[in-house]
């Protein structure tokens, strides 16, 4: 069965159309969703620990005995880290050392500088007290992301960090926890959903709030983190995976091939996209997609997902391919060409940036260093990926000498009366010398 990926080319006569056809995604609220999310959220705020125990048992399908039965204990994710098989833990490891090295180099320190009359201007960092991170348990557990944003957090130095993840049917994902053990997450709480944004945001007798929630869900997870940013920080409302591959023809099809399946396999709705200005690697990638999807085990996911958004788009050169993905602000970019370098001051617009053939995407899922949790549907355009900046927050310094005072209140007075705000300028006055 041939996999239905439409073709077509920048010099189309409405390429622009369908363009345009391929970006478009339904991300606004479902009014249903927002409703039940709406409500979940209402009983976790006035019923607390009582409306998690309701919800859990009806959506996880298993009763926790009481409040307290729904943290794991510390001890459990000890002994989930000592239990992993020998080539995992390594893998994990290695991961961890990675992420946490990169995001060594994020961390942003205090400032301040003295000027001539002695003010001292200046700029304080510090972390959030407590973040909240949500790691999803139904479809897949995916032990990458605890390891993500538990270690941006933790480096930022927040001081307590509460994982929650939901154990459909009261299965617990040993390898998550091996993660959280291992990123050094302080608590964790086997609930999901709404209900437990809810608990993160507002807190109950068991969870206490936090400053800010993390982490990837599914639709009511998504809506609940805009219903309660305000409440709290969030760190993005994520859509599905995307990946653009700019090809030159000098990689392996079957590479290129099998990068699209990469984030296509995520599900139905994710994006897979080649630009090439080689038609005859085109018909490579083509022939190599049909060769190889047959052996994937998520076939019957790639195929919908590169039948419903997926694109092979022949284009006229490598300066047209930059310009076109600048559109469509992709969250992975990949450069899969002999120059990777000469094409980088062109791209303005992109999540991750992958640079070269031997860079594949998966890379960066796992283990590169750069954390994988990036914007997407095109929100790469003023956004940026999840880092230790997102856990830190910043305060201005302003030490103001007593001639500082003379001159700064001048202009403040007078600007201050321009705005018709008497009291601000006798304020400032107020400091003046005889």
């Amino acid at each position: 069965m041939s996999v239905p990926i439409q073709r077509f080319s920048s010099r189309d006569a409405d390429f622009a159309v369908k363009l345009d056809k391929l970006r478009a995604f339904e991300s606004a609220q479902n009014a249903i969703t927002d409703r039940k999310v709406q409500e979940i959220l209402a009983e976790v705020r006035t019923r607390g620990d009582a409306a998690l125990l309701e919800f859990t048992h009806r959506f996880d399908r298993w009763q926790p005995a009481s409040a307290e039965a729904l943290e794991i204990p510390r001890a459990a994710l000890q002994a989930a880290m000592a239990n992993l098989a020998p080539d995992i833990r390594a893998a994990l490891e290695a991961a961890a050392a990675r992420i946490s090295t990169f995001h060594e180099h994020q961390r942003q320190s205090s400032w301040t500088f003295t000027e001539a009359d002695g003010t001292v201007l200046g700029q304080n960092v510090t972390p959030l007290d407590r973040a909240g991170l949500y790691v999803p348990g139904g479809k897949a557990a995916y032990p990458s992301s605890v390891l993500m944003n538990a270690i941006a957090a933790k480096v930022a130095g927040v001081t307590e960090l509460i994982m929650v993840t939901p154990t459909p049917d009261g299965t617990v994902n040993e390898t998550v926890l091996a993660a959280a053990a291992l990123a050094g997450v302080d608590r964790v709480f086997r609930i999901g959903g709404a209900q437990a944004i809810g608990a993160l945001a507002f807190g109950t007798n068991t969870i206490a709030a936090v400053d800010k929630v993390v982490g990837p869900g599914n639709e009511y997870v998504a809506a609940a983190k805009r219903q309660v940013f305000g409440v709290v920080g969030i760190d993005m409302v994520a859509g599905p995976s995307e990946i653009l591959v700019i090809a030159d023809g000098t990689t392996n099809p079957d590479w290129v091939a099998m990068d699209l399946f990469s984030q296509a396999e995520h599900d139905e709705i994710a994006q897979a996209i080649l630009l090439c200005p080689d038609e005859n690697f085109i018909d490579k990638v083509a022939a190599s997609i049909e060769k190889q999807i047959g052996k994937m085990p998520r076939a019957t996911i790639i195929r919908a997902s590169l039948a419903n958004r997926g694109a092979l788009i022949h284009v006229r050169d490598l300066t047209e391919a930059c310009s076109i993905s600048n559109q469509i602000a992709p969250e992975h970019l990949e450069l899969s060409v002999a120059d990777s370098n000469a094409l980088l001051p062109n791209i303005r617009h992109a999540g991750a940036i992958f640079m070269g053939a031997h860079a594949s995407e998966s890379l960066g899922d796992y283990c590169a260093g750069p954390n994988h949790v990036l914007p997407t549907s095109g929100t790469a355009r003023f956004s940026s990926p999840l880092g230790v900046y997102d856990f830190q927050k910043r305060s201005s310094i302003i030490q103001v000498s007593a001639a500082g005072a003379q001159t700064l209140g001048r202009v403040a007075a007078t600007l201050a009366r321009a705005e018709g705000l008497e009291a601000h300028a006798q304020s400032a006055e107020y400091r003046f010398e005889p």
